[in-house]
């Protein structure tokens, strides 16, 4: 066993030495790395550290520099050295972050860790959370505690009776809502029909008057869904305005924050989340901003009972503790890994103070970028950055659906020179290229290299 973790050692030392000078893009086939992994099952087995080495050797090349401070793909952070270390441990520890009676030390920890955040974020202290799997589950708790206490204002309960004849709810979300929202709608037994998009204006918000017509329109329970922060430009809908609408009509109110809700950290962006503090549940995932290991999010529900209802199980082997916290009341999983963990640690390293610099920091680079890109000749800026997220554009003076295919043809160059790596989005009907960061590692020296890679690219298109 220490030979085997002696070797992981060595090659993730050597894989985090190597990211200021390994391309951020794979550049290896398909085909080269099913030949190099597959095979027929092994009759025999191999040393510890050969299988080790193995893999890593066979990985090389495969894969993307998300650690790294040049990946500006897909809102994906690094990790935290405390946060990676962390999570070593809890693999290590191999703890059921279920129950107490399953982890005493990892259950305490996710405790604490949850009430941090709600004091990091500045939410309602008396609000319940779970550490999931990602925002997509940490969705599906918030909204299973809303179905939960929607229905239970007609008098019907869902966990018992289930959804057949159950009153129909209705779900209101912006047409810029995440694709995860729509999932867990489905999973919930909502189904895709009970979900009415919501126009958004020019700066990808949701009006007043908007949200008032469509509440006006529905009968029976409705959730109302808002962005902190959607994935293109970072919008954040009006919360102030929109949420108190929301609660006159009996609707709750649940706020998509992947990424945004961490900015509630910073005082310069705060302001651009007024309000949303007064929603009825939030999602989060702390591996994007608060920069710990895939895969931990966290969802913060206000009305503790709805959540617990929605979630908890009861069995007779089940150790419960009345004391002590057992996650297995508030999340929808069983077995789990204790992933409140890393963020425990994260949250050591920096302080409250070391989450706020390292968000104003990357919305800072963010800017940078977006700009030292936008400058460049047969480029344009899309939109300018107001949080961390930014989209530019590229044209070779043809026409609309011409310059759609030339600023994918640009990305895919700047993202070849392994220089940088991003991802392409359509906003307002036209391709364009997405810049996202949220790494704590991003440094102004990648902020050049990423607009010089863009350069080079353009340059060898113009040739």
């Amino acid at each position: 066993m220490t030979k085997a973790l002696d070797r992981a050692l060595f090659h993730a030392k050597s894989w985090l030495e190597r990211l200021d000078d390994h391309a951020v893009a794979a550049d290896v086939s398909l085909e080269t790395l099913r030949s190099r992994f597959a095979g027929p099952l092994p009759a025999r087995g191999m040393a510890l550290e050969d299988v080790i080495g193995s893999l890593a050797e066979r990985a090389e090349g495969g894969l993307l520099g998300y650690a790294g401070g040049r990946f500006f793909a897909w809102v994906a952070g690094g990790s935290l050295q405390s946060a990676l270390a962390a999570d070593w441990l809890v693999s290590t520890w191999d703890q059921n972050a279920a129950l107490y009676a399953c982890g005493p030390a990892v259950a305490v920890i996710e405790e604490v860790a949850g009430e941090w955040i709600k004091e990091l974020l500045d939410l309602p202290r008396e609000a319940s959370f779970a550490f999931t799997t990602g925002c997509q589950l940490a969705h599906l708790t918030g909204l299973a505690a809303a179905r939960h206490a929607q229905l239970k204002k007609l008098g019907w309960d869902v966990e018992e009776q289930g959804l057949f004849d159950a009153p129909k709810i209705r779900v209101l979300a912006s047409d810029q809502a995440h694709g995860s929202i729509e999932r867990a709608v489905r999973v919930l037994g909502l189904g895709r029909g009970a979900v009415q998009r919501l126009a958004t204006n020019d700066r990808g918000v949701i009006s007043a008057a908007t949200l008032e017509r469509a509440l006006t329109a529905v009968e029976g329970p409705v959730i109302v869904i808002l962005n902190a922060a959607d994935l293109n430009v970072g919008a954040c809908d009006p919360f102030s305005q929109l949420i108190p609408i929301a609660h006159d009509a009996g609707a709750w109110v649940h706020v998509d924050g992947a990424f945004g809700l961490i900015a509630r950290a910073s005082r310069s962006r705060r302001p651009l989340l007024e309000g949303v503090e007064l929603a009825d549940s939030w999602a989060t995932d702390a591996h994007k901003w608060l920069n710990v290991p895939f895969d931990c999010g966290i969802a913060i529900v206000r009305d503790a009972q709805a959540h617990k209802s929605a979630m908890t199980v009861n069995a007779a082997y089940i150790a419960g503790n009345q004391a002590a916290r057992d996650q297995i009341d508030w999340n929808p999983e069983w077995s789990r890994r204790a992933r409140g963990v890393p963020v425990y640690a994260m949250l050591q390293e920096l302080g409250a103070e070391g989450v706020a610099a390292m968000v104003d920091r990357c919305c800072d680079h963010c800017l940078a970028i977006v700009e030292g890109i936008g400058a460049l000749p047969g480029a344009e800026i899309v939109a300018r950055p107001v949080l961390n997220q930014g989209l530019v554009r590229f044209s070779a003076g043809g026409t609309t659906r011409e310059d759609d295919r030339y600023t994918d043809e640009v990305l895919e160059l700047i993202n070849a020179t392994g220089e940088a790596f991003f991802s392409g989005t359509t906003w307002s009907g036209r391709r364009a290229m997405r810049v996202s960061v949220v790494n704590w590692r991003t440094s102004e020296n990648d902020v050049r290299r990423a607009v010089a890679a863009a350069a080079s690219a353009l340059a060898s298109c113009r040739r």
